[in-house]
């Protein structure tokens, strides 16, 4: 037992302002992580499946590298994967060149319409459960539930009053308290959402989704969410948004997307 750190001391440990982090994938959400997370000061490497040499400067602005997908997940303490669930079976193979103890972070969403049918998560299976098994590894869900705008626009210091609280999931405490110290570093309050097995409670359609809730707002939504009525009304915000901009990978802006979201999810 004298050689077992406390809980908080490794939590400390681990979210300094020294985290080596690979970023997978710089779209939307990716590309806005690691310019937040480099900014706060972590070592922040990031990769796609084009190159290096195709990812933009704007993502590279706050002192992220672009490197290669081999080399992203090496000598790393935590690897963030943004990139569609149908890209994460091919991904997969690359994790076995990470650290044993490297914390994998799922930023990811199921929708139909971009990644294909995935018949187990149709069945009722957990999203980042899913995940879990393609890759291999537990996962921490986290970043998955805020629009890219808000995101990218909305962050806060911490105690500002009406900070959005961004829900963290995961099965091992230490990696969930990780995540949760991440997303405050990238401007929002971490919301301890619990266990893997509940993170349905944030996926596209609940009430917590992509609706720019505070802390305080969170338990409710969380409580509230219902994992018949999601998938329907995730596709009715897909139908909607798509009718008002198009498809091609744009995202709307965060005063439509929440005001959306709100009046179908909540």
């Amino acid at each position: 037992m004298d050689n077992e750190r406390p809980k908080h001391a490794f939590i400390r440990e681990r979210t300094g302002n020294h985290m080596k982090i690979g970023i997978v994938g710089v779209g939307h959400i990716g590309k806005t992580v690691a310019q937040k997370l480099s900014a706060a000061g972590h070592d922040v490497k990031v990769a796609n499946s084009r190159g290096p040499e195709t990812i933009g400067a704007d993502v590279l602005a706050t002192g992220a590298q672009a490197v290669t997908v081999g080399e992203v997940v090496r000598d790393v303490e935590v690897v963030i994967v943004s990139i569609p669930l149908n890209r994460l079976p091919a991904f997969a193979p690359a994790l076995s060149d990470m650290p044993g103890d490297a914390v994998v972070i799922d930023t990811s969403n199921y929708y139909p319409s971009r990644d294909e049918r995935i018949d187990a998560i149709d069945a009722g299976q957990v999203e980042s459960l899913w995940v879990a098994e393609q890759l291999g590894r537990p996962v921490v869900k986290a970043w998955n539930a805020i629009g890219s705008d808000s995101l990218a626009s909305k962050g806060a210091p911490a105690g500002t009053p009406g900070r959005i609280a961004i829900p963290v999931a995961a099965d091992d405490a230490d990696a969930r308290a990780i995540g949760m110290a991440l997303v405050e570093d990238t401007g929002f309050d971490g919301f301890d959402a619990g266990t893997l097995t509940e993170s349905w409670r944030q996926q596209p359609g609940t009430p917590c989704y992509c609706t720019d809730l505070t802390s305080d707002e969170m338990p409710a939504a969380l409580a509230a969410a219902d994992p018949a009525r999601s998938p329907k009304r995730r596709d009715l915000a897909v139908a909607a948004i798509t009718e008002r901009i198009g498809g091609g990978g744009v995202n709307p802006d965060a005063e439509y997307l929440v005001r959306l979201n709100r009046a179908l999810f909540m």
